[in-house]
């Protein structure tokens, strides 16, 4: 099973990454993780990437794809994986599409959680309320204000990812707000379908 998740943040996507992975055995692909691991075992990718990251400056589609495309080679990828975080364009997704076909490989599913970005907010808000309240350190993730940067940067960048896809006719939208376990049972309908 060859996936990919996509939605805003707190959609969801780590929640049915993790029940993805153990349905079907098989890994979830972070971008960053595996540009850590690149860098790490010293590849001539992650040694690119490494040298653009201590610039200070973003890595490259090219890169990225080089990683992802290195990563897809891992044994433990071969009855499929999870993208989550990738692709964030649409340039970054057309590459994806030319990557895969060079491998002979298919995706079998694109899956748009979709969400209520009015009530995301307001359950990032309340997470972050019961945290203070509870003296706990509010995460990053969960600063109101950092969330909304990252939605600003998600609608700007990464919807559009969604949108090509659809007018591909690959997209399955699934209620992102709904119960997990109903979004959980949605995903393997439309997978199944």
């Amino acid at each position: 099973m060859r996936l990919i998740l996509l939605g805003p943040p707190g959609a969801g996507k780590g929640t049915q990454a993790e029940r993805l992975m153990k349905k079907y055995n098989i890994p979830q692909l972070s971008t960053g993780d595996m540009l850590r691991a690149a860098v790490k075992a010293g590849t001539p990718i992650g040694l690119q990437a490494k040298a653009v990251m201590d610039a200070g400056a973003l890595v490259s589609d090219d890169v990225v794809v080089g990683i992802i495309s290195d990563r897809l080679n891992e044994p433990d990828a071969r009855n499929g994986f999870i993208l989550d975080g990738f692709p964030r364009t649409v340039a970054q997704a057309k590459a994806l599409d030319e990557m895969l076909e060079t491998k002979s490989m298919q995706l079998d599913g694109i899956i748009g959680l979709k969400v209520d970005e009015e009530a995301l907010l307001a359950r990032i808000e309340k997470r972050a309320n019961e945290t203070k309240a509870a003296g706990g350190t509010v995460r990053a993730d969960d600063n109101p204000e950092t969330f909304k940067t990252r939605l600003d940067a998600y609608r700007a960048q990464t919807a559009p990812v969604a949108a090509y896809y659809d007018g591909k006719g690959t997209l399955k939208v699934i209620d992102g707000m709904a119960p997990i376990d109903e979004v959980s049972k949605a995903i393997d309908a439309a997978l199944a379908g």
